[in-house]
């Protein structure tokens, strides 16, 4: 006779106080959020340097856009945790946040145009892994990815364009 498969722990945090979970994916994406941010201390300056093209939006736009899209991802995390606790999807995500910070530091942090653009290709791929893995678990986590999404596909063309343009100094 088969044995009956072994109870599934499922962390209190996870069930009895679902939003001290939602609070670890804040702090953890406001803490990615400040590692790049350390790097940019000097973006304003510095983006005001560069040859900009016409659609390159001013450097006030960006600190409330991230805002807003890491509280986005915090939480479509916070959802898919919910359900399935640490799964692929959720390594994608932290896999992704890992190259968002990176991205920071090779364009504002070093000036380095080419390695940021490959390093925002990356991060542009496994968003979009995430955003599938998400959407399959469940439907509004991959939704509230979207926008991020989206905003990093701006953001590699612009990426391209400045490196493109500003050669001495990316």
């Amino acid at each position: 006779m088969p044995l009956p498969p072994p109870p599934t722990f499922i962390p209190l945090t996870r069930t009895r106080h679902p939003w001290l979970g939602l609070l670890g994916w804040l702090l953890l994406c406001f803490a990615v959020a400040a590692l790049g941010s350390f790097a940019s201390r000097g973006a304003p300056s510095f983006y005001a340097q560069l040859d900009q093209p016409a659609w390159a939006p001013p450097a006030s736009v960006f600190g409330p856009v991230w805002t807003v899209l890491f509280v986005l991802m915090a939480v479509a995390a916070w959802q898919v945790w919910r359900l399935r606790g640490w799964s692929a999807p959720l390594a994608l995500f932290l896999a992704q946040l890992a190259a968002n910070s990176l991205w920071s530091w090779l364009f504002f942090g070093w000036h380095l145009g080419g390695p940021a653009f490959a390093d925002v290709l990356l991060l542009w791929a496994l968003l979009a892994a995430t955003l599938a893995g998400f959407w399959r678990i469940r439907r509004s986590a991959g939704l509230l990815l979207v926008p991020y999404l989206a905003w990093v596909t701006f953001a590699a063309a612009l990426n391209w364009d400045l490196w493109q343009r500003n050669p001495a100094l990316l």
